[in-house]
């Protein structure tokens, strides 16, 4: 497990699993390769969403990292993203087309992109926002691949040209009839 600050982690963790002290962004990507090579899995949960450019930069650093192994002995590798790269029911949209979602959250996008051009065996994990709060609990626990894990209503079919207007109507003009 590499981490920045040890004292944080649960004392009956540090006893069960290797700690490396670093701080991920700085280490060169061979020194940061090397405590994960021989593992089956590294899961990363690295990065804040919130932090933008320097989000993306830390998991492309990851992502070139994890490339250093040897290809036979490459970890299965999961990566935390947001769930807006998920899709939207049976829209054929994803979450981070929507310009609300996509003004915060675009660095999910990003990252999705470097990870589908690298030659990991990558998974993600996408939740919806991970804050502060109690558990919600395994029983309003809901899970899908792929997918939104909710039931989209109907009037989800209308979602592309609400999109779509987002972007179209602060560039028309006052007689434009989306106006």
């Amino acid at each position: 497990m590499v981490v920045r600050t040890p004292s944080k982690l649960p004392a009956s963790w540090r006893d069960k699993v290797q700690v490396h002290q670093a701080v991920i962004a700085t280490l060169p990507v061979n020194q940061l390769g090397a405590p994960l090579d021989g593992h089956d899995v590294v899961t990363n949960t690295a990065g804040l969403v919130t932090d933008g450019e320097r989000f993306v930069t830390l998991i492309a650093h990851i992502v070139s990292s994890i490339e250093t192994i040897d290809p036979a002995k490459r970890p299965v590798t999961w990566f935390l993203a947001g769930a807006g790269l998920l899709d939207i029911g049976d829209t054929q949209r994803r979450g981070l087309e929507l310009p609300l979602i996509k003004k915060i959250y675009w660095p999910h996008g990003e990252n999705f992109k470097r990870l589908e051009a690298s030659t990991l065996n990558f998974r993600l994990l996408c939740p919806g926002p991970v804050v502060e709060g109690a558990a919600v609990g395994l029983d309003r626990l809901r899970v899908a691949i792929d997918r939104l894990p909710v039931q989209t209503p109907a009037a989800v079919k209308w979602l592309r040209l609400v999109a779509r207007a987002d972007f179209c109507v602060p560039c028309a003009g006052n007689d434009h009839p989306l106006r």
